[in-house]
């Protein structure tokens, strides 16, 4: 798939295929983060690489940078943090959004009933850091009410329930250029 897709408006649609291409199967163009203990994986590895198909560019200049460089072999790739640790990856959306700065941004919403296919779903411990990102591959109803599901790396899944009974809180991130 052609991750070099130039458009001023986020493309949900290529996000998703992305996604659903990728989930359980990653893309050998990028290098797998894989879990150890309780922390890292390749969550949000993923998702930018989903936000980038859906054509996020990567900005390595700005005072919030997000990118993503292949070097000769997987092994010598480099990555800022925004692009890999969730935690980064949260502040690094919600911090280009407030100050305005071109490319990738998100907006905290309250409700899950808000986000679309294409938004992401990040989950905070209860220490208060943000372990984990998702994006949101599917739209389904339960009991009359949008409920979204979810893809993601750390451990690869497609098409799940958001619902993380270890998760403290649920970071809604509606998704823009």
């Amino acid at each position: 798939m052609n991750l070099n897709y130039n458009s001023n408006k986020y493309d949900r649609n290529r996000a998703v295929k992305y996604a659903l291409r990728y989930a359980l199967s990653p893309n050998s163009d990028f290098r797998y983060f894989a879990s150890h203990g309780d922390g890292g994986g390749d969550c949000s590895n993923f998702v930018s690489q989903c936000l980038l198909a859906g054509g996020a560019q990567m900005d390595a200049k700005s005072q919030k940078p997000w990118w993503y460089k292949n070097g000769y072999n997987r092994q010598h790739d480099t990555w800022s943090v925004s692009w890999s640790v969730a935690h980064s990856l949260y502040w690094t959306l919600k911090s280009r959004t407030e100050l305005k700065l071109p490319g990738i941004k998100a907006i905290e919403i309250p409700d899950i009933s808000g986000l679309e296919t294409g938004d992401i779903i990040q989950y905070e411990n209860k220490n208060g850091v943000i372990y984990h990102s998702a994006i949101v591959t599917d739209l389904t109803y339960e009991k009359g009410s949008r409920v979204p599901l979810i893809s993601q790396h750390s451990f690869d899944a497609m098409n799940i329930s958001y619902v993380k009974p270890a998760a403290s809180k649920a970071h809604f991130m509606k998704i823009w250029i």
